[in-house]
């Protein structure tokens, strides 16, 4: 399988090599030449089949020529290490909880498998990699707990100053070894600017091999798609729909991924808070990127978002295409509480604001198709935003692998949003 640029300006190349890159030399985003279409075979064993052998019948095609399938399967079985249960919310509606990984976020399936590829590309190699990551919340702690202690490989974390919660931020600033946390002076946008113009410095990447770990990174994307998979195995008889509370738009192409592998998927909900970039494009035809907004939901505080250019290019960027597949909405934060309060009352189901957001683009979708079934991800545990859950509904339990970090001592260092600044910082390492 090779892998071109969304912006078509450099030539293909293979999988080890774009997860390696991270980013192509023209800014664009890598993409598999080809979607494989899965087998029927496949499709008719599928609600027989374990979350990890699900993984490696979509990973297979996608790696081809560059990790025997023997290596594959050992990869992923390490990454999916636990479970993805869809749970049953209120009438035709499921909670797909994506967050029972080791740092309580979706981000766990992603970061793992990335990790791990890159792992066993860097034996091949003496140079050492470093990988820079941009993240509004769960990517950072996700990332860091992936490649803690992996062998050639340093990471660089930067996250805005304020913008995160007391838990993500201690869980991405109090690791060490080969994690380093960078607290920038700014909004997530400029993070991730920093991040992209790193990639694209010639001069930088001559003297220093770098990578992303962010979801513009082909790895982290492709094993996203395997949960949606995941979901219909384990709801076979229903008429699926998906609400995807979204900010990077990462999960949402894993799954329009999986629908173009063959998955059977009747629609899309892409869910937002006020960033609403996506839903206004929906609606409107026009993508206008702004500055983002603080909301409760943070991790979707996405102005700019990067896989939007991905979510174009599965449908040939025909808007007419894209908008008979995905309906877009976007919340208040006072809506979203309200939503948690309502469901915690009604069912005693406990929502985190992202899940809670997706959980309100999926009512709306409902309204007019009662018939399907509906799944919201939820990506991360509730105690991760303890703060703004306890004031909805009260008191939350944190879990042991979440509340031993609270008394650890934060380390990070503080960086404005100046590209000199961090490029000489990387260059200092």
């Amino acid at each position: 399988m090779q892998y071109y640029s969304t912006n078509r300006q450099v030539a293909p190349v293979s999988f080890k090599e774009a997860v390696i890159k991270g980013l192509p030399d023209d800014n664009g985003l890598f993409m598999p030449e080809s979607i494989p279409q899965l087998p029927k075979s496949f499709f008719e064993k599928l609600s027989t089949l374990k979350l990890d052998e699900i993984g490696l019948e979509v990973a297979t095609p996608l790696a081809e020529g560059d990790i025997p399938k023997e290596d594959l399967a050992t990869i992923i079985s390490d990454t999916l290490n636990f479970d993805i249960p869809a749970v049953a919310v209120k009438d035709n509606i499921y909670a797909l909880e994506l967050f029972h990984g080791p740092t309580l976020a979706f981000k766990d399936v992603g970061a793992r498998f990335l990790a791990r590829c890159l792992s066993y590309f860097s034996k091949e190699s003496d140079q050492k990699v470093t990988v820079i990551v941009a993240t509004s919340g769960d990517t950072g702690s996700a990332v860091a707990h992936g490649f803690l202690g992996v062998e050639n490989v340093d990471v660089v974390i930067l996250y805005p100053k304020g913008k995160v919660s007391y838990l993500q931020e201690k869980q991405l600033t109090t690791l060490g070894q080969n994690i380093t946390a960078l607290e920038v002076d700014g909004n997530f946008d400029d993070c991730q600017k920093l991040v992209k113009t790193a990639f694209l410095d010639k001069e930088l990447n001559q003297k220093m091999k770098l990578t992303s770990a962010n979801s513009i990174n082909i790895a982290r994307l492709i094993p996203q798609s395997f949960y949606y998979f995941w979901a219909k195995a384990q709801l076979p008889e229903k008429d699926l729909v998906f609400s995807v509370p979204s900010g990077n738009y990462g999960n949402l192409t894993a799954g329009l991924l999986a629908k173009k592998m063959g998955l059977d998927i009747k629609g899309f909900v892409a869910s937002s808070n006020i960033n609403d970039i996506v839903p206004n494009y929906l609606t409107s035809g026009k993508y206008e990127p702004m500055a983002s907004k603080a909301t409760i939901s943070n991790a979707m505080d996405v102005g700019n978002p990067s896989n939007f250019y991905r979510l174009q290019e599965l449908y040939d960027k025909n808007w007419d295409d894209i908008t008979a597949e995905i309906k877009g909405f976007s919340f208040t934060d006072e809506e979203t509480k309200k939503a948690m309060k309502e469901v915690f009352n009604e069912t005693g189901y406990v929502m985190d604001p992202h899940g809670a957001v997706g959980y309100l683009g999926l009512k709306n979708y409902l309204l007019q198709d009662e018939q399907a079934t509906g799944l919201f991800l939820e990506t991360a545990h509730p105690a991760k935003f303890k703060d703004t859950v306890e004031e909805v509904i009260g008191e939350v339990d944190i879990p042991e692998r979440l509340a031993k970090y609270a008394d650890k001592e934060k380390k990070s260092e503080l960086m404005s949003s100046d590209y000199e600044e961090f490029k000489n910082y990387l260059q200092s390492r």
